[in-house]
């Protein structure tokens, strides 16, 4: 399983993921699940991967293969004229990998299926955040949904319903990730640390600030240790039920 959320501010966009990876308890590992692409000046884009793993590395080496040689005939990340068409290329790219494992079987119940988020921005229009399904189709953050989870999004979920604010600043933002997959980790073994961590900030049209975030990482220690005193302050000043 795993565990991706990208996040629409007023500032720009964060996008956060997990990297655990596994196939039964004794065959776990680690892979990278978020990959990005920019022409510094021009456009930027992250894309976060969630399900069979085949299916995303086989999306991303074609997307990276396909950048290597653009013409009119074959688009790429690179050369789309907006983010609506990279999202098109990008889903039509999964939903062609897809088939080709399942030969044209049902996609709803194979195990091939992948899930993926993808945000940016090219130069002349915003920054734009996609949740792109196995099917090839799209939806896109707006005022009402500005953020997307994939993977076991349930355990993080209430954290980020609760303290989402589209005007938080970048730091605000990171910390409301860390208590969203400091949620997730605890509940399910099979999201874990290292995390990756990248900030865009709109208009510059340049990847920002990333990291990777390691299980004894200095400030996700505080947060998580943090807000599990928080959580059970908030639990004792509860009033008691009469029984």
């Amino acid at each position: 399983m795993t565990y991706c959320v990208g996040l629409q501010l007023d500032r720009g966009l964060v996008f956060m993921s997990d990297t655990r990876t596994n196939a039964g308890v004794d065959n776990v590992s680690t892979y990278r699940k978020m990959h990005s692409w920019e022409i510094p000046g021009e456009r930027s884009f992250v894309l976060m991967t969630a399900g069979n793993l085949a299916t995303t590395q086989a999306v991303v080496s074609l997307l990276d293969e396909r950048n290597l040689a653009p013409s009119e005939r074959n688009p790429t990340l690179l050369t789309a004229p907006s983010m609506f068409q990279a999202a098109s290329l990008v889903g039509d790219t999964l939903r062609d990998v897809i088939s080709a494992q399942t030969n044209g079987k049902p996609k709803s119940v194979t195990t091939f299926n992948a899930t993926i988020i993808l945000g940016g921005q090219i130069a002349g229009t915003p920054p734009r955040l996609y949740m792109i399904y196995p099917e090839g189709n799209f939806i896109e953050a707006e005022t009402d949904t500005p953020f997307f989870q994939i993977g076991e999004t349930k355990y993080g979920r209430p954290i980020l319903v609760r303290a989402y604010d589209r005007e938080m600043d970048f730091a605000r933002a990171v910390k409301l990730l860390m208590v969203s997959f400091d949620s997730t980790i605890r509940a399910n073994l099979s999201v874990s640390t290292p995390l990756d961590l990248q900030v865009y900030e709109a208009d510059s049209m340049q990847l920002g600030y990333s990291r990777r975030i390691l299980d004894g990482d200095p400030d996700w220690r505080a947060i998580s240790d943090g807000w599990s005193d928080a959580l059970r302050s908030a639990f004792d000043s509860l009033p008691d039920v009469e029984l």
